[in-house]
């Protein structure tokens, strides 16, 4: 993965671009009134935990374990690792964090990952190719498919690249817009689906008509083109495109402090 100079000797990975920019949409979000957060394992992890570092306030980590308000110290393996239990205020049941919290709608922002991403954010983490013969068999949703059925709203992260941002998903494990607008009125779903996807090369948003993801900002140093070249639709920008700021180096030094712990 490349470098990008953001000032003087200091340089960020793409990756560390994407994980701070995460970071920086959960610091708003919190400081908006909308803390409570709903973690993936991986990459929404470490930009949610960086975020919890960075802010005050500080978005409210749950993860689908039970755990409430998990504080940890260092990254969680899995979503049981006891890290999360022995920092968390409180830790209940997995029915109960599915029940009363995400479909109760007590969660503002799903964070999740995945395998493919389609124009209309669904979600693929089961299969590669045919569910019936894929050539990859992923490890599965989880309980992702809930969060993005009943989050208030969901923030992607995801490596950008045709293989994983494609026209339609082989197998759509978690919902984003579906087929197109009204899709996830139709089903009843709660929660509003994928606002924001943030990339190694910038940020997506929804079309308000549309609801096609369609490019808010790039990063510094992205050009259109390398976007197009790793997007499997036809991809658009928004006519007042952004660059996101480069990281300051308190944002570089606490992420890289969080990823050694």
């Amino acid at each position: 993965m490349s470098d990008i100079t953001t000032n003087g000797d200091l340089a960020a990975t793409t990756d560390e671009i994407m994980i701070i920019n995460a970071a920086r949409q959960l610091g708003a979000l919190a400081a908006a009134g909308k803390p409570v957060c709903f973690v993936g394992i991986g990459l929404p992890s470490t930009a949610a935990n960086l975020a919890r570092r960075l802010y005050d306030p500080a978005p409210v980590l749950v993860y689908e374990s039970g755990c409430i308000g998990s504080k940890p110290q260092r990254l969680p393996l899995s979503i049981g690792d006891g890290e999360l239990a022995e920092t968390a205020d409180a830790v209940v049941s997995v029915p109960e964090i599915f029940a009363y919290w995400l479909q109760a709608g007590r969660i503002d922002v799903g964070f999740l990952g995945g395998a493919q991403l389609d124009k209309y954010g669904n979600i693929n983490s089961t299969v590669i190719g045919s569910y019936e013969s894929p050539t990859t068999r992923l490890p599965g949703a989880g309980g992702a498919p809930e969060i993005a059925a009943s989050a208030g709203a969901v923030m992607v992260i995801m490596r950008q690249s045709k293989r994983s941002f494609v026209e339609r998903c082989d197998f759509r494990s978690s919902m984003g817009f579906g087929d197109g607008p009204g899709h996830r009125e139709r089903l009843g779903l709660r929660g509003a689906g994928v606002r924001w996807v943030i990339t190694d090369l910038g940020v997506m948003e929804p079309h308000p008509d549309t609801c096609v993801l369609t490019v808010r900002a790039l990063h510094p140093g992205v050009e259109r083109a390398q976007v197009v070249d790793a997007t499997g639709w036809a991809v658009e920008f928004v006519d007042d495109l952004a660059v996101t700021d480069p990281p300051t180096l308190h944002e570089l030094t606490t992420l890289r402090a969080v990823q050694a712990a």
